[in-house]
Formats: C-alpha cells, sequence, structure tokens
C-alpha cells in the first residue's frame, strides 16, 4: 500500500487487478482509499485525487455529520426498528434454540439466560439479514419484470457505507442488512436503483431517465434514507 498526502488530506492506494479507478470515503474517521489496476502510476492517481478532492470532502462531511443509531444491548423493552416502525424488545428466557419473532409491535428475543450482549446481538442480527431476505426476494422479482433484467445472486450483508451495490459483471447485488430497519419503500428504491445498473451501469443521463420514468418520486425516498441513522457500530 501507498500514501498519498494532499495537504492535510491522506489517501490510502491500493494496486489490484481491476480495469478502473475506484475511490471510497470510510466510516468512522472519513479514510479515504483509492484501488488503482497495476499498470497505474502514481502520478496519474494523484491527479485523480485531485480531481475528485470536493467529492471527497462533501461525502467526508456527509460521514461526519449523519446521525447514528444508539449503541444497543439487546435488553428487556429496549426501542429497535422494523420496517420504519418503533418495536420494543421482549427477553424471554428458555433452554431451547435461539430465536426472534415479531409479535404486533414486540421483538421477542428467546435466549438461554447466560447469553452474553453479544451472542443476542448475533442472534437479533441474523433474524434482520432473514427479514431483508425475505422481503427483497419478492422485490427484486417485481423490478425484473418491470425493467427486463436478470439478478444472478442476492446478498445481504452489514455494509459501512453504502445502502446497496450492483457488480453488472457477475449479475449480483448486495443489500445493507439495516434496509430491514428503514421503511419499505427505502427498500423498494433500493432495489431498483441497483437493478438499474444493469442497464445502465453508470450514473448517466439514462441511468436517472430510467428511475424517473419507473419511480418518479425517486429523489424524495433517497433523501429520505439517506437522512435516517446509520449503524451504530
Amino acid at each position: 500500500m501507498q500514501v498519498l498526502t494532499l495537504g492535510d488530506l491522506t489517501v490510502e492506494v491500493v494496486h489490484k487487478d481491476i480495469k478502473n479507478l475506484h475511490l471510497s470515503v470510510h466510516p468512522p474517521t472519513g479514510r479515504v482509499r483509492i484501488a488503482a489496476p497495476l499498470s497505474l502510476e502514481i502520478d496519474a492517481i494523484r491527479a485523480f485525487a485531485v480531481s475528485r478532492m470536493g467529492w471527497i470532502r462533501k461525502n467526508q462531511r456527509k460521514l461526519f455529520t449523519q446521525p447514528r443509531e444508539a449503541v444497543r444491548d439487546f435488553v428487556d423493552r429496549e426501542s429497535h426498528f422494523v420496517w420504519g416502525e418503533r418495536v420494543l424488545l421482549k427477553l424471554v428466557h428458555r433452554a431451547a434454540p435461539p430465536s426472534v419473532d415479531l409479535v404486533h409491535r414486540t421483538l421477542v428475543l428467546t435466549t438461554r439466560a447466560n447469553a452474553t450482549r453479544d451472542e443476542r446481538h448475533d442472534i437479533v442480527e441474523k433474524w434482520y439479514r432473514d427479514e431483508l431476505r425475505r422481503v427483497a426476494q419478492p422485490t427484486v422479482a417485481r423490478w425484473e419484470e418491470r425493467l427486463g433484467v436478470k439478478v444472478k445472486g442476492i446478498f445481504i450483508q452489514r455494509m459501512k457505507t453504502k445502502w446497496g451495490s450492483c457488480h453488472p459483471e457477475s449479475g449480483n447485488i448486495r443489500l445493507n442488512t439495516d434496509l430491514a430497519k428503514k421503511p419499505p419503500e427505502c427498500l423498494d428504491y433500493l432495489v431498483l436503483h441497483e437493478l438499474t445498473h444493469l442497464l445502465e451501469r453508470t450514473h448517466s443521463e439514462a441511468f436517472f431517465s430510467v428511475l424517473d420514468h419507473n419511480l418518479p418520486h425517486w429523489r424524495e425516498v433517497r433523501n429520505l434514507l439517506n437522512s435516517l441513522p446509520i449503524g451504530a457500530e
């Protein structure tokens, strides 16, 4: 790894077997990283970083100011969110396999009496992943039919800097587990956004035309999603 210093900004540079430059800003400190093709000279990478300085600063400010969820301890009567609705956690101690059930506005977490905070966290996190996959699959199918595209794989995972991503070459999309905590229209928009990349790889005028045609109020939904707290981790 190489390090570029641009005034008060430090940029990590990693050369990889890729075709294009990839720039990213990472929480919680706003660390900047560029993945570059193996053959690209450091002066060209420096020029690229300088040209994107405005984008870097903008995303660092957004990262520093975006609200974060409170750290959860996964204890009785603690507030959580499911599909944009506030629910209360109810702990049930039982010598049985751990489970999570949503009953009306109560998230019932069944564990052993001696389960640690981290174990309770992992059980609930798995439930969020399963819940997101349950809802995402028919959502993806609906937009596949509407756009005339086909997704090969849906991956649900914790993502620190993105709500979702698409890899057009493989046909796979990735969705942030935390989407299961946000209003359902956020997932709907995210799936449309990522599937549109199977038609238009970049955020071109044609890309935004597809969004405008299929979800005219997508900007309002995007702004809602980006205003909501991100994960505490």
